[in-house]
């Protein structure tokens, strides 16, 4: 049931992290110098690094919820679980790619009296990091909705709706993929398509996921008590 709730704590936990280190609402944006790049990471640096403290913590949330995604699938593939296994490295990848461009941000803020320009290649890297390796999150996606499609046991493992869901989102990821060409407008990092599409749409994910699943083990709990 833990692992359940983890996906909308992650959810909640990482809005928390980025608002205390004030990247809710308005990220710094591509097209900001090195000077205003570095005065948004050292105006607060406390704040800051907390902040990012808290949300590379919490995208490790990620895992459990990962793995009792793992666990269920396993029951719809039986013997040959290539897509269970496949979701699950894809999840780890998540995990991970999620927490790297964390802990790079907060090394922008470490050292306040780091050149600017520095600064500015580190947030770069930590920005385009963050959105656009959406490989992973579109095959877990992918995954995931092939295995509830595939799923022959007489009593649905995950609800079909589910795997619609999973697939819809794999296209909202996918703008990911522009902020390599764009330093302005809604296509950049921190555009409405990238930053605020990206952001609700693994939300959404993490939330739903935890709650589907979190549905999934009351009704085997249920099943058990009744045998």
């Amino acid at each position: 049931m833990l692992c359940a709730w983890s996906g909308p704590a992650l959810a909640i936990a990482v809005l928390g992290g980025l608002l205390l280190a004030n990247v809710l609402p308005f990220p710094p944006a591509a097209f900001m110098s090195p000077d205003e790049i570095a005065r948004f990471y050292t105006q607060s640096t406390t704040r800051t690094l907390t902040g990012f403290a808290l949300t590379s913590f919490c995208m490790g949330f990620a895992f459990p919820l990962t793995g009792l995604i793992a666990v269920y699938l396993v029951r719809m593939e039986g013997r040959t679980p290539i897509l269970t296994f496949t979701q699950l490295s894809c999840g780890a990848a998540t995990g991970v790619l999620l927490t790297t461009p964390m802990i790079l941000m907060a090394v922008c803020a470490f050292r306040p009296d780091r050149s600017p320009e520095l600064i500015q290649l580190l947030n770069d890297a930590a920005y385009l990091l963050l959105f656009t390796p959406i490989a992973p999150f579109c095959i877990q996606n992918t995954a995931i909705a092939m295995a509830i499609f595939n799923d022959r046991n007489p009593q649905p493992v995950l609800p079909r709706w589910v795997a619609f869901a999973n697939l819809w989102l794999v296209f909202l990821f996918l703008p990911g993929l522009l902020p390599f060409f764009f330093h302005e407008g809604p296509f950049a990092w921190h555009g409405v398509f990238v930053f605020w599409l990206g952001l609700a749409s693994f939300g959404g994910w993490a939330t739903m996921m935890g709650l589907v699943l979190r549905q999934a083990v009351l009704h085997d709990a249920a099943a058990a008590a009744g045998t």
